[in-house]
Order: C-alpha cells, then structure tokens, then sequence
C-alpha cells in the first residue's frame, strides 16, 4: 500500500515536474555563457582581413566648396586625366550647391588649349581633384602671341 501511494505522488508530480525541467533548460540556454571555441578564436580573424573604407571621391563642384571663391581662377583636372585640366573663369551653382554647370579655359601641359572658355563636361562626375601646384609653362599663348606681334616680319625689314 505504501507503495502505490509513492506511485500515486510520482505521477501527479510529474507533469509540473517536466515543466519546471524545461522552463530551468530555457532559463539556461538564454544565460549561458559563450562556448571556449569563439572565446580562443582571434576576433579579426573571424571577420576576416580589415580593409580600409573606401573615400567617396568629389565632382567639381564638391571640390570646389572649400577654395576661396568657389574655386574661380583654380586649376582642377579628372584624376585619369595626365596633364590636362581646366582654369575655372564661370560656374553656374543650383540650390542644393553640389549640382550645376561650369565654364573654364583647358590647359594641357601648362599651356592654353583654346582662348575663349568652355563649358566644362562631366562636371557631375566623382573623379574631380584639385591641382595646387599648377605652373603654367614658360611658352604661355599669351606670351607666345606678343613675341610674334613685337617681332617684324622679314618683309618689313627688307624695305
């Protein structure tokens, strides 16, 4: 007789007794502690090699917003480009200040393409840097033009 009646207590007991089981294994699961194999393992190495986060590169107008008068009379040039750029004489600004239109003259290697201004193409595009040392060369159009204007022609030497 005792018997059953520890029988009877085992099954009566049994079902909060699996409840309490499962409720302290969650109550364990969600306070445990990392296992020793993430805890030994080298954080970087896990993640992997860190690189270095790309620059966003400017266009012309972002370059342009911190040089003194919006960058009128500096030098700017693509960054693929080799020894071309373009003296900025006009830009045209919209109101967000980062879109617009932009004349300048074109020089290559340090002397003037053109003596009028152009409008400059592919202003909006992220590949814009500007050039800080810019020399122009000692041959400028300008120079070059006087020289042959102060020069007489052989005619005129002649007679």
């Amino acid at each position: 007789m005792a018997n059953a009646l520890v029988n009877r207590a085992a099954t009566v007991n049994q079902p909060t007794n699996f409840f309490r089981s499962s409720f302290s294994f969650l109550r364990n699961l969600s306070t445990a502690t990392p296992t020793t194999t993430t805890t030994t393992k080298d954080p970087s190495s896990a993640d992997g090699p860190k690189k270095p986060k790309r620059k966003k590169k400017k266009n012309l107008f972002e370059v342009a917003q911190f040089l003194p008068n919006w960058g009128l009379g500096y030098h700017m040039a693509k960054t693929h480009w080799t020894g071309v750029s373009y003296e900025i004489t006009k830009i045209n600004l919209y109101k967000d200040g980062r879109h617009g239109k932009a004349w300048g003259l074109a020089y290559r290697d340090g002397l003037p393409i053109a003596d009028a201004p152009k409008k400059i193409s592919g202003v909006h595009k992220r590949c814009w840097k500007y050039i800080a040392n810019f020399k122009k060369a000692e041959g400028s159009l300008d120079q070059i033009k006087q020289t042959e204007e102060s020069t007489p022609s052989p005619d005129v030497q002649a007679a």
